[in-house]
């Protein structure tokens, strides 16, 4: 069997640049994302158009991945943003991004973590340096990546002994089209923001490390706090 490896949110941005960096190490590597506007990639890259929010045809998805190939690495990516004042969000933006944060992701790592367990592989947990702070100006986004980093800080303890290795991976403002419900960007300034390359970097380091050692939690910060208000 092939090493494939899942990534979720792989269309663009970080999602996609994670993937490239495990096409280059060598992974079978299954992208899934709703708008896949590349057209040119690798063989080994399997673009599954799916929105994540369809959980059962997501689940099943998976499902026929691991029965093909050898399932070593799970990165949940995919993302949803909304920013503002919190009476100013509503009952779907605000579920939208409990479930594409939070559940999504516990819900395909329960699908797959006994694969995951048999292989001693990874679990790649993209959270944010936001659930490590207060967001007066997106508190339920902060809260949904709080979750994320808890439940795979927690899940971290439970699998380990199994092999299984659970990242978590907190990158600050980096140049996506996260923000683009938002009422900023990222500023002008390089020094202001992160690149999706150099999150996937950090993917491509955790993998890197001897059998054994673990690189469990990663921050990712620009030198420079800034941002532009649209």
């Amino acid at each position: 069997m092939n090493n494939a490896a899942i990534v979720t949110g792989a269309s663009s941005g970080i999602g996609l640049e994670i993937s490239r960096v495990l096409l280059r190490l060598g992974y079978e590597v299954f992208g899934i994302g709703r708008n896949f506007v590349i057209e040119s990639e690798e063989e080994r890259f399997h673009k599954i158009v799916c929105d994540v929010l369809d959980t059962e045809k997501l689940c099943d998805i998976v499902k026929k991945i691991a029965a093909q190939n050898r399932v070593l690495v799970l990165v949940n990516n995919a993302g949803t943003a909304y920013y503002g004042l919190h009476e100013e969000l509503n009952a779907k933006k605000i579920q939208q991004m409990v479930r594409t944060n939070l559940e999504v992701p516990m819900i395909l790592t329960c699908r797959l973590l006994r694969e995951l367990k048999k292989n001693r592989g990874y679990v790649i947990n993209i959270s944010s340096v936001t659930a490590n702070g207060t967001n007066p100006h997106g508190c339920a986004y902060g809260a949904t990546k709080a979750g994320l980093s808890s439940f795979s800080h927690s899940l971290f303890d439970e699998a380990r002994k199994y092999g299984v290795k659970v990242v978590t991976i907190s990158p600050d403002m980096t140049k996506t089209s996260l923000y683009r419900n938002a009422d900023f960007w990222e500023g002008d300034e390089e020094g202001s923001y992160l690149m999706p390359e150099e999150v996937a970097g950090a993917v491509e380091y955790v993998l890197s490390q001897r059998e054994g050692l673990i690189i469990s939690d990663i921050t990712l910060k620009p030198q420079i706090h800034r941002i532009k208000r649209k």
